[in-house]
């Protein structure tokens, strides 16, 4: 998973400032006043986020990384979606070939009305921010980094198939593989942003159907860890600062505005920069910020070996979830 940036560079700023009008403003309708939709089940995604882990790391080329894959796809077809797994091999900063998989899970195809989903669902191979050297080449086991971002994303789809009350715009739900390749701290290579999110870049500019757009698009990372607050992060306020303050409002609405905290954060290489830049769909990061967190600021467990599900909080899970959900059934 990414790095945080706390100087925005002036090419990213350019970019933001030619970004079409729709981009900027976030799309999409006003959040309704009153909780809507289903109850979050947040024992469930608690149970989907073990469940991946119980394949192992998900690192890429391994058995538990193919393993974890199938089970996903089975998942989302499960709940009524159709499922459209995105096949390529990517290169590794390293030149490492990548076998890599983005899974496109899709609620109401036929409405062409739609918004976007994601989260990555690989795991880091090498964990280098432990505080112990000694692990820095050990894979990440990702419960957080990972796991629990897809195991929203798979209540959702099995609330949205369940659910009779349908909604009238379409869900594209995708897990983005090769993620968490990026250059590791004991590497030489130099590290420019472009090692990280391969599978977002290369969906972004190669979408899984032909001109695919979607109102706009929330990425979803590291969202069950304990004490977890979400600031405004700031490729997202760049890109769209109106669809940051309707899912800050929504949270708000459904009881979890201490989740969401109305402050800035820091700025993130991550999926959702591709998404903005190359598939010009205006898409927010739902990420934590730990401000006062001495190991990252992006928490205790981030890129460490205890990145594990005793180190989940249901709790993070089910705030963030409801807050989806409110956001989902707002839209008209």
């Amino acid at each position: 998973m990414k790095t945080n940036i706390l100087i925005i560079f002036l090419a990213a700023c350019l970019a933001a400032c030619n970004s079409n009008k729709k981009a900027a403003a976030g799309g999409g309708s006003d959040i309704a006043t009153e909780p809507v939709g289903p109850a979050f089940n947040a024992d469930s995604a608690y149970a989907y986020c073990k469940a991946q882990c119980d394949f192992g790391p998900r690192t890429m080329n391994s058995e538990a990384h193919d393993r974890c894959g199938d089970w996903i796809m089975a998942k989302f077809r499960q709940f009524g979606c159709t499922v459209t797994p995105q096949r390529v091999t990517l290169d590794g900063y390293d030149g490492t070939p990548l076998r890599s998989t983005n899974i496109i899970a899709s609620y109401r195809p036929e409405l062409p009305e739609r918004i976007l989903l994601c989260a990555h669902w690989d795991s880091r191979p090498w964990a280098d921010n432990d505080p112990d050297s000694a692990n820095w080449r050990k894979p990440v086991m990702g419960a957080n980094d990972g796991a629990s971002g897809v195991a929203v994303l798979l209540e959702v789809a099995r609330q949205l198939g369940s659910d009779t009350t349908k909604l009238n715009v379409g869900v594209d739900f995708v897990c983005f593989d090769a993620e968490d390749w990026g250059v590791p701290r004991w590497s030489t290579a130099t590290d420019n942003g472009d090692s990280w999110a391969l599978g977002a870049q290369h969906w972004s500019a190669n979408p899984h159907k032909a001109g695919y757009k979607a109102r706009f698009g929330i990425l979803l990372d590291m969202v069950g860890g304990q004490g977890a607050q979400f600031w405004r992060e700031g490729m997202s306020m760049q890109y769209a600062p109106d669809l940051v303050k309707r899912v800050w409002a929504a949270a708000e609405t459904v009881g979890f505005g201490s989740y969401f905290v109305d402050q800035d954060g820091g700025y993130v290489t991550d999926d959702h920069v591709p998404v903005n830049e190359k598939a010009q769909i205006p898409t927010i990061d739902i990420i934590p910020f730990y401000p006062d967190c001495k190991e990252s600021s992006f928490g205790p467990t981030w890129h460490t070996v205890n990145d594990t599900m005793e180190n989940i909080d249901k709790a993070t899970l089910g705030a963030v979830g409801q807050t989806v959900i409110q956001v989902l059934y707002s839209e008209k």
